[in-house]
């Protein structure tokens, strides 16, 4: 019985991002420099098959630093972490290394930089985040107000309106940011934002792709964890760009084939910390049920690279 046609808009760029990409090179090169185990604070990316991968290779993921040993290296993950836990490894004399992205630190430097000026931060983020724990973490409590929506704008209780800054996640939707920030203009006109938006160029470009290529397709996968921001957050922009059904799967058994039937275009995309081997997985799950005709979708170029650490780089 021949297979049902289905067209394939594979979204570029697409996955791994530069930032994620020296993330796990970190985790690597800090094995073969040490030997395991290697300890990292918080799962280095948000990816199961990732952090499984590196956890095989003799990495140890653990959530606070009292639960590393001082004899150990120790590494912070790509999300960046509060000031006091570097402050807390140097006290206890420990190796340690910090993977955050440079557009992270980028926002923990403009953070730094506004409140030396005497400003009040508001940062844009999603409570409870790791990037946000840690943005908010680089000056002390009370100095960084957080707001997820217009609505909390509205609320938000400021020291002096006339001496606002704000920072934004790195990994959130653009329109939705967007939103945002004009709410904090309005009611707080004197407010200083960053010289180019926080939004990384990974989610910028990933919204992009998908933006394009929503509106042609039945259906839209994300490949990402469900603790990936900006994965969850090209499902939200896939939904809003036109497309009926999206959905986030972490791998090609998750995908929901009865949800599925009768279309004939499916879009695929994954979140900046998903291994192109899953994507890879994804596609050849659909070849084996359709005749399948890959449309790649390429809204950008991306060739950005983040070195490493010089401490990874030098003998051990």
């Amino acid at each position: 019985m021949p297979k049902p046609a289905l067209t394939l808009h594979l979204a570029a760029p697409r996955g791994f991002c530069a930032g994620v990409d020296r993330a796990i090179k970190i985790v690597e090169m800090a094995l073969e420099k040490w030997g395991a185990p290697v300890f990292v604070r918080h799962e280095i990316v948000h990816n199961k098959y990732v952090v499984d991968d590196l956890r095989a290779k003799g990495a140890v993921f653990v959530e606070e630093l009292d639960e590393c040993p001082e004899d150990r290296p120790v590494i912070f993950s790509a999300h960046g972490v509060p000031k006091a836990v570097p402050a807390e490894a140097e006290r206890r004399e420990m190796i340690f290394v910090d993977a955050t992205c440079p557009l992270v630190s980028k926002v923990h430097n403009e953070a730094a930089r506004h409140a030396e000026n005497g400003l009040q931060m508001i940062m844009i983020g999603h409570a409870g985040h790791p990037e946000t724990i840690g943005t908010m973490g680089q000056l002390p409590p009370g100095e960084v107000l957080l707001v997820e929506t217009p609505a909390d704008v509205a609320r938000v209780e400021v020291r002096d309106p006339e001496r606002l800054a704000f920072v934004t996640q790195t990994t959130l939707s653009i329109d939705d940011t967007a939103e945002i920030v004009a709410a904090l203009k309005a009611r707080f006109p004197a407010i200083v934002g960053p010289h180019k938006e926080d939004i990384c160029y990974a989610t910028t470009n990933r919204q992009a792709a998908v933006k394009q290529m929503a509106p042609d397709c039945d259906a839209l996968l994300v490949v990402g964890a469900p603790n990936s921001s900006n994965s969850r957050r090209l499902v939200e922009v896939a939904s809003r760009a036109g497309c009926s059904y999206a959905q986030l799967v972490q791998r090609a058994a998750d995908i929901d084939w009865r949800a599925l039937e009768g279309i004939r275009s499916v879009g695929i995309t994954a979140g900046a910390s998903a291994p192109e081997v899953l994507i890879d997985e994804v596609v050849a799950a659909f070849r084996s049920r359709y005749d399948v005709t890959v449309h790649p979708v390429v809204t950008a170029e991306e060739n950005i690279e983040f070195k490493v650490p010089r401490a990874l780089r030098e003998p051990a």
